[in-house]
């Protein structure tokens, strides 16, 4: 997949794989490539400053944790976390229903 098409989306993909359970940063890495199928193969050097990111703007909240003997930092949405992956849902819906509008070819008439 190119870069380009998630610009302006990583934020929402981030939320989205936290939404449900908290998880590590390398939890996050592989719960995207694994629900997307293996085409979202993101970088730690994008990841973790979204992550960043998100929990400056309290969308996620991060404290350390062992996982498997090792210190790990898990990352958790928030209420206002749980807001704005709401709002980024819907948008996205109104998005690709408006540009499938366009794109898709029209349905055959009889």
């Amino acid at each position: 997949m190119k870069a380009d098409a998630l610009r302006g989306h990583l934020d929402a993909l981030l939320l989205a794989v936290l939404d449900g359970e908290p998880r590590h940063g390398y939890a996050i890495i592989e719960a995207l490539q694994e629900r997307s199928g293996g085409s979202l193969a993101l970088p730690t050097g994008t990841v973790y400053p979204a992550l960043r990111r998100l929990e400056r703007a309290g969308y996620v909240e991060s404290a350390w944790s062992t996982v498997g003997g090792r210190e790990r930092r898990t990352y958790r949405l928030t209420n206002a976390g749980r807001k704005v992956l709401a709002e980024e849902r819907s948008a996205w819906q109104e998005f690709t229903a408006t540009i499938g509008a366009v794109l898709l070819p029209p349905p055959a008439t009889a």
